[in-house]
C-alpha cells in the first residue's frame, strides 16, 4: 500500500540508544549537503526529504525498520571456498531478526573501508577472521531491503574472497554470533543450488536485499 508513514518504534527507542538510528525525526532540519556529497549514489532531497534514487517502496514518509534518513553505506562478505570435486561453497549466516539467509555484512563505519567493514562484519557474525587484504571490493549497488523506505535506504559494497579448495572436514570453522542466528557453509555451484538448500536442508530462504546480488555472482544454471 502506498502513501504510508512509518517508522518501527525500535528505530526510535533502541536505535537512537545504541548509535544505529539517527536521532532527529524531522528530516527536513538535517544539513542534507554533506550527505550528499558523501553518497555512494546521488540522490536528490525535495522540500528538505531524501528521495529514494532507485525504487518506490510501500513506506512514502518515515524511515521503516531503518535508522537513518537517506543513504546507509553497508559492506558484505562473499566468501567461497571449493570441495576436492570442484563444488563452490560460500559463507552464510541466518539473521537473527527474521529475514533470511544472507550475506555476513553490515554498516560501513564513518572512514572505514569496505573491505575493512567486510573483514569485521565477517569476524563479528561468524568468527572467521581474515585481512582486509584478501578481500577484492566491488562497485557500489543499491539493494532492495525489505526496511526501507522511499526516505531511508541501502546501498552496500560487495567484497569477494576465495580461499581455496578444502575437504569438507576442512572447511574453515564457523559459529553465528552477533546479528546472526547461525552461519554455514552452504552448497553454490549456482544461485537455483543455493536456494535450493537453504530451503531443503534449513527451511529458510534468501534475504531479499541479497537475491539479485547472489543470483548475479552465482548464476542461475544448475
Amino acid at each position: 500500500m502506498r502513501n504510508r508513514t512509518y517508522t518501527h518504534s525500535d528505530v526510535l527507542t533502541i536505535g537512537v540508544r545504541d548509535g544505529w538510528a539517527d536521532p532527529e525525526t524531522d528530516p527536513t532540519r538535517i544539513d542534507w549537503r554533506a550527505r550528499q556529497a558523501s553518497a555512494a549514489i546521488p540522490f536528490a532531497v525535495v522540500d528538505g526529504r531524501p528521495v529514494n534514487p532507485c525504487e518506490k517502496t510501500a513506506v512514502s514518509r518515515g524511515r521503516n525498520e531503518l535508522g537513518h534518513w537517506g543513504e546507509a553505506l553497508a559492506a558484505d562478505a562473499l566468501v567461497s571456498v571449493s570441495d576436492p570435486s570442484g563444488r563452490r561453497w560460500i559463507l552464510m549466516v541466518e539473521r537473527a531478526d527474521g529475514h533470511g539467509w544472507a550475506l555476513p555484512g553490515g554498516h560501513v563505519d564513518p572512514g572505514e573501508h569496505p573491505t575493512a567493514a567486510a573483514a569485521r562484519e565477517l569476524e563479528e557474525e561468524t568468527g572467521l577472521a581474515l585481512p582486509a587484504s584478501y578481500f577484492s571490493a566491488g562497485m557500489p549497488r543499491y539493494v532492495p531491503d525489505p526496511r526501507a523506505s522511499d526516505e531511508a535506504w541501502m546501498v552496500t559494497v560487495l567484497s569477494t574472497a576465495h580461499l581455496g579448495r578444502f575437504d569438507r572436514l576442512d572447511f574453515p570453522r564457523v559459529a553465528g554470533a552477533d546479528d546472526a542466528r547461525r552461519a554455514e557453509w552452504v552448497p553454490a555451484s549456482s544461485y537455483n543450488v543455493l536456494v535450493a538448500v537453504l530451503v531443503e536442508v534449513y527451511g529458510g530462504q534468501v534475504f531479499p536485499a541479497h537475491v539479485g546480488m547472489l543470483r548475479t555472482m552465482l548464476g542461475v544454471a544448475r
